[in-house]
């Protein structure tokens, strides 16, 4: 059996269920080494000679491995020269570099010069990665872009084979997902009454929380009736719009939090009839598919990596949610069975698993 070393220092969120779900459906014999999911800059910088680090703690005997697994919170470059220099390394182990996001294309909140940084580190991971797998075709595309507008500032040094390298050794992987958690929800449990708009992102900035609530206020001032549901995930550093918004829409809210296990998670989608994003960073979508999945109509930016993934009907052009909502909660659009298996099943770890293996050996 394959021996696969994964090496995730931002064990967490998205990046935890996909590796849970990759060793569930990929049998192999795995090494898990990871680190908790905060800090990110400081993984980029720092994880890579913690990994080697961990791995001289192991016998010589088990630091054989065929193929190593990262993701971009991982330098590769530097990885590999330390790991060359470990007893007992397999120096023909294949690197794979799984890209969930990549810094070339992240909005930052403010103007940080430091950023380039983190997009060089991406840059010469792919570059020392074997291999790159994209979770869409809109991240690898605005990867590509963003190494050729990096590169045209080293006005001196020719480097353009390095983004045909790139390219080459490339794919795109959607992530696969586990639905078990909204599956378990037997029926709806619906109660009568307004629609019930779903929320179900990162309380960060760049998930353009902002742009929701102002969607809901219009409505609100218009005396669209609506209930409401908020779930996802929040920081330390929560934008100020979701304190604001929970006085002014305290009338229409169900839930407004943190679900406290998978099974409420899956509960409180099964409540919805619309799932919104605003989105204004979105490399491939994984909380919009679960909602999908538990019933819910999606309503999704016209950009980023949602019109690869979704017909034009699910689409609003920038500027035109609180209408396109309007116009759902006075006459809902119920999901057919059938709709939502076209939508949700091409994305499971029993379609694409198969993909994963090819990649991996």
């Amino acid at each position: 059996m394959k021996r696969i070393l994964i090496l995730e220092p931002y064990y967490g969120g998205s990046h935890k269920v996909f590796l849970q779900g990759l060793q569930r459906n990929v049998k192999c014999d795995y090494t898990l080494l990871t680190l908790p999911a905060r800090k990110w800059q400081m993984r980029m910088q720092l994880s890579a000679p913690w990994f080697v680090n961990q791995l001289r703690l192991l016998p010589e005997h088990e630091r054989f491995f065929d193929t190593v697994l990262c993701s971009t919170f991982v330098d590769v470059a530097v990885l590999r020269a330390l790991l060359a220099t470990l007893s007992g390394w397999n120096l023909k182990s294949l690197f794979c570099t799984y890209f969930h996001e990549n810094q070339l294309a992240y909005p930052s909140q403010f103007q940080d010069k430091s950023i380039q940084q983190f997009a060089s580190i991406n840059f010469n991971t792919a570059l020392a990665s074997d291999r790159c797998a994209f979770n869409s075709q809109f991240n690898l595309d605005t990867f590509l872009v963003g190494i050729q507008a990096y590169l045209k500032k080293a006005t001196d040094m020719e480097l353009d084979d390095c983004v045909v390298h790139i390219r080459e050794k490339s794919l795109v992987l959607y992530p696969g997902m586990d639905y078990s958690s909204v599956d378990c929800v037997k029926e709806k449990e619906r109660e009568t009454g307004s629609p019930v708009i779903v929320w179900n992102h990162r309380w960060e900035h760049d998930k353009g929380p902002d742009l929701f609530f102002e969607a809901l206020y219009l409505l609100q001032e218009k005396g669209i009736a609506f209930r409401l549901v908020v779930l996802g995930q929040s920081f330390i550093n929560v934008p100020e719009c979701f304190k604001e918004a929970h006085t002014r829409l305290i009338k229409e809210i169900i839930h407004f939090d943190y679900a406290e296990s998978k099974e409420r998670y899956g509960q409180l989608l099964s409540l919805g009839d619309v799932v919104v994003s605003t989105a204004r960073h979105e490399f491939f979508g994984v909380a919009v598919l679960e909602a999908i999945r538990s019933g819910c109509y999606p309503l999704l930016p016209n950009a980023l990596s949602y019109p690869e993934l979704y017909d034009k009907e699910f689409l609003y052009d920038s500027g035109a949610l609180a209408g396109r909502l309007e116009a759902f909660l006075l006459n809902p659009i119920r999901l057919k069975s059938d709709d939502v298996y076209a939508l949700t099943h091409r994305f499971e770890w029993d379609t694409c698993g198969t993909q994963y293996k090819q990649w991996l050996f």
